[in-house]
């Protein structure tokens, strides 16, 4: 069995490591391109790398924009999950559930991630249910019809 050396394991669980970020930063002002790089580390990671680089001129992590959301991507999809299912639930009830998940949030964080999913509590317009134009019909149907005897009325089968 090969036995790897603790630098070579290392480099396995964080290919980071065996690409510096000053070095790559280096290699690039020189024109040193991804070919070189390319033996020891995922495409993706040297790509993404010199993209960083290209933007922000340095390889080092940059603060977040804003503050970090209380809920996860798990929980939030969680919340849709249940909100689509049951559109009847409040927040209160949603909230006890993000409680029982083990992610307690105010009403208001939930109800700002489900608002950005996209899904609001809104209520329909309520409309009348016959428009104008089939209450004309309907009574000019009932004028054509008046002077029909009650046999021929028991032979139209009704839909009310």
């Amino acid at each position: 069995m090969n036995m790897l050396s603790l630098r070579e394991r290392w480099d396995r669980i964080n290919p980071l490591s065996c690409v510096q970020g000053i070095n790559l930063s280096n290699g690039l002002e020189i024109g040193v391109g991804q070919d070189e790089y390319r033996s020891r580390v995922p495409m993706s990671t040297v790509a993404s790398i010199i993209h960083k680089w290209k933007k922000f001129r340095t390889t080092r992590t940059l603060p977040r924009a804003g503050r970090p959301s209380k809920l996860s991507d798990r929980g939030k999809r969680a919340l849709v999950r249940e909100v689509t299912k049951n559109p009847m639930v409040t927040l209160s009830e949603l909230q006890r559930t993000s409680v029982e998940r083990g992610e307690p949030s105010r009403r208001t964080t939930i109800s700002a991630a489900i608002h950005q999913s996209g899904l609001y509590g809104r209520v329909a317009r309520r409309k009348p249910l016959l428009s104008k134009r089939h209450m004309a019909a309907r009574l000019e149907f009932a004028k054509m019809h008046l002077k029909d005897s009650q046999t021929m009325r028991n032979k139209i089968l009704w839909s009310e």
